[in-house]
């Protein structure tokens, strides 16, 4: 475990940047905080959370497939560098962890893993939060994992990759640094995490009727702000365009809650009505990801509450789910 002044990130980033592409957090004019790349504002690791997915860095909202042109397909190259991404938290690292589980199962989608495979990933852990609360140490699911201690960062590495960045930093972290990170990580689960795991229960054991459904779901107004904003939202719908020399097949985010995603062909939608489309939202994440992957896949990060207009992210939806049904 090793330390890193304020006065020296500059220059810790400076030297990452001779060997990989980098996405940090940074401030925007408007004053949100993203992870993007440091030419597109000033670097900001303390503040308030990032709304937008992380894990975009990996899978972006739009991103070309192939394109073609006089008979040759042409796929889009690799990265030149590796990507070095900061600004995961602890919950942001366990999405990270559910949808590398999610592309490589079955047929692995080389599309994400052409951005995902050689990067390394750092979290962002320690007092840091917003109004430096604290964000409880990950202590894996990273490379290396960056820890505000008030005054320095801790740099712990999780991986050769890490270890590698870690030699070049001087400092070794004094013992009462090392104390404070080990107490940290015994923060216990918050209230968000048990209700979210009782909402569970109750929907793997069918006690919820669809009059519930109906009543959330009237009160959806399908911006989708909370599929673009959760991080273990994997779905994606794909498109062809054509120009006068080329074809263009591109794939973009999609989202369960608008009324087209699962219309069929004929004309038959299984998710005909908002009452349907919003119980697979929750549903899924809560009931048929646990069975089907063994672990519910909302790791708590709270986006979705933050962005929703009607107050129906998955937080509010579970607290009334316990307080009616158990």
């Amino acid at each position: 475990m090793r330390v890193l002044t304020s006065d020296r990130l500059d220059r810790f980033f400076a030297t990452l940047a001779q060997t990989w592409e980098l996405r940090l957090p940074i401030l925007l004019p408007d004053g949100t905080r993203v992870i993007g790349s440091p030419d597109d504002g000033p670097i900001a690791l303390l503040g308030i959370a990032i709304l937008s997915k992380p894990t975009a860095a990996f899978f972006p909202q739009q991103e070309t497939l192939f394109t073609a042109s006089g008979g040759v397909l042409e796929e889009p190259l690799a990265p030149p560098r590796p990507l070095f991404v900061l600004g995961f938290t602890p919950r942001d690292l366990a999405c990270l962890r559910f949808i590398d589980r999610f592309f490589a199962d079955g047929w692995c989608d080389d599309i994400y893993f052409r951005l995902r495979q050689n990067s390394v990933v750092a979290g962002l852990s320690g007092y840091c939060g917003p109004g430096g609360t604290l964000l409880p140490p990950a202590g894996g699911d990273c490379d290396l994992e960056l820890f505000w201690d008030g005054n320095s960062w801790l740099v712990i590495p999780y991986s050769e990759a890490g270890e590698a960045i870690v030699a070049e930093l001087p400092d070794t972290a004094p013992p009462e640094a090392v104390e404070l990170f080990r107490l940290a990580a015994m923060t216990p689960p918050d209230e968000n995490e048990i209700v979210i795991k009782r909402a569970s229960e109750l929907l793997r054991g069918d006690r919820v009727p669809d009059s519930f459904w109906a009543e959330i779901g009237d009160r959806c107004i399908a911006c989708t702000g909370c599929n673009l904003a959760c991080p273990t939202c994997t779905c994606f719908g794909v498109q062809d365009w054509r120009t006068a020399t080329q074809v263009e097949r591109s794939r973009m985010w999609d989202s369960c809650q608008l009324d087209g995603f699962m219309r069929e062909a004929s004309g038959h939608n299984p998710l005909g009505s908002e009452a349907l489309r919003t119980r697979r939202r929750i549903h899924h994440k809560l009931a048929a990801d646990p069975e089907r992957w063994g672990e519910i896949s909302c790791f708590v990060c709270g986006r979705c509450d933050a962005v929703c207009p009607t107050g129906i992210g998955i937080f509010a939806v579970a607290r009334e789910l316990v307080a009616r049904f158990g």
